[in-house]
């Protein structure tokens, strides 16, 4: 057996007794989680510190570094959001539909926890403690595997975690990390179906399409993000400049920033006057098709390339394109997107309808940002990230979405004839 297999045994014994706990112990793990991290937060940033040391050594991407970097007024926030989940409701043992049939039986459907949720995901150690609280409070017990960038940072907070649950007398296998950062042992953990119910990976494109390639283990792609502004030909165009900016610039490294704007032809000479500037502030480059570089002849944009209308940068670059229509719009984005979030800003009410209606996408925004996707911001509370696909799960997914179901029929010697 390897050491993996053993690791996925653990974890299967620790969430069939996480399975039955009870709402009270997963709430009192949460708090001790919550104030361990405050009380050994000198521990977890002497580890991130190596992990950022190593990571500038080897010339990570700034926006990466960022992703990676810890400080206390983050851990704060990481600790606070560990009472915010503590104080969300148990989404497990839950009847959510009950019938009487006709020959007396009587049947409920309840919700119970996924099992063993595994989650492969990249340089961002904030993600393991919110993997592992949003699954210990929906019953799950988890098995973490993050990249090797931010393993000491990892190792040192699954371990504060799990002296946290034993603390409270709950297995401290309900939560633990994969040690070994290679490819070996991610290939491994996509194929543990024995141990594993259910892998999900939160990275960039690569990772996610990887895994769903890969896997035999089921997965529920998250936050592959090539989302797209179109800029109708009614639109605002202060408003269409303020969300761009905001989409593209607030924070470029998340799969909610949009990394495509389309601009109908009738009104881009005079939204870019407004955009470029916003943009600039963030010297943002532009990748643009012939018609737009055309325009902003002088503005420093480049000819994109065919890869441009599929790539998700991560970082201020924003590919740019000019549209005859809506319907040209909407059929760009949904060969092009990647299901993630969508807007469009316009004043008309039937060609902002006929968006939301033909756009393909776990959100689709008129007139606001696509960085709203968010359970947070969607009054869903924390999530594990943003769903994709159409299966079980679709946008934000927070507890809800990490449970499934069970039928409990109830009968009095009913036999089927």
């Amino acid at each position: 057996m390897t050491p993996l297999e053993r690791q996925g045994m653990a974890a299967k014994a620790a969430a069939y007794v996480l399975a039955t706990a009870g709402t009270e112990p997963k709430n009192y793990a949460l708090e001790a989680i919550s104030s361990l991290l405050l009380q050994r937060q000198g521990d977890w940033l002497e580890a991130n510190a190596q992990d950022l040391a190593r990571a500038q050594a080897q010339g990570m991407r700034p926006a990466l570094l960022d992703r990676l970097a810890l400080t206390p007024e983050r851990i704060a926030a990481i600790a606070s959001s560990v009472r915010q989940v503590e104080a969300l409701p148990d989404p497990t043992g839950r009847s959510t539909h009950t019938e009487t049939r006709p020959n007396g039986l009587v049947i409920s459907r309840r919700t119970v926890p996924l099992g063993v949720v595994a989650i492969i995901y990249e340089a961002r150690p904030n993600v393991t403690v919110d993997a592992a609280v949003l699954c210990l409070k929906s019953g799950n017990a988890c098995i973490l595997r993050g990249g090797k960038e931010a393993i000491r940072s990892n190792q040192a907070v699954v371990e504060i975690m799990r002296e946290a649950l034993e603390e409270t007398g709950l297995p401290a296998d309900c939560v633990s990390l994969v040690q070994d950062t290679s490819r070996e042992s991610a290939s491994e953990l996509m194929h543990l179906d024995q141990y594993v119910d259910v892998l999900i990976p939160r990275g960039g494109p690569g990772l996610i399409r990887t895994v769903a390639k890969e896997a035999s283990v089921p997965v529920i792609r998250t936050g592959e993000g090539v989302c797209h502004v179109y800029i109708d030909r009614e639109a605002d165009p202060d408003m269409g400049a303020k969300i761009l900016c905001n989409a593209k610039c607030s924070r470029p490294s998340v799969c909610n920033a949009t990394e495509c704007v389309l601009v109908h032809r009738e009104i881009a000479g005079t939204f870019w006057p407004k955009a470029l500037p916003l943009l600039e502030k963030y010297r943002t480059e532009l990748r643009c098709d012939a018609p737009s570089l055309a325009l902003l002849d002088g503005w420093g944009g480049i000819p994109a390339q065919e890869e441009d209308w599929d790539t998700e940068y991560g970082d201020c670059t924003l590919a740019v394109r000019m549209v005859d229509s809506t319907e040209e719009a909407i059929r760009f984005i949904n060969a092009h997107g990647t299901g993630h979030s969508e807007c469009i800003v316009t004043n008309n009410y039937f060609t902002a309808q006929r968006f939301l209606n033909e756009v393909d996408a776990a959100a689709v925004y008129v007139n606001a940002s696509t960085r709203f996707t968010d359970g947070g911001e969607f009054g869903l509370g924390a999530e594990i990230g943003i769903s994709t696909q159409k299966l079980h799960a679709r946008g934000p997914m927070g507890l809800g979405e990490l449970t499934s179901w069970k039928y409990v029929v109830y009968g009095e010697g009913q036999i089927r004839n």
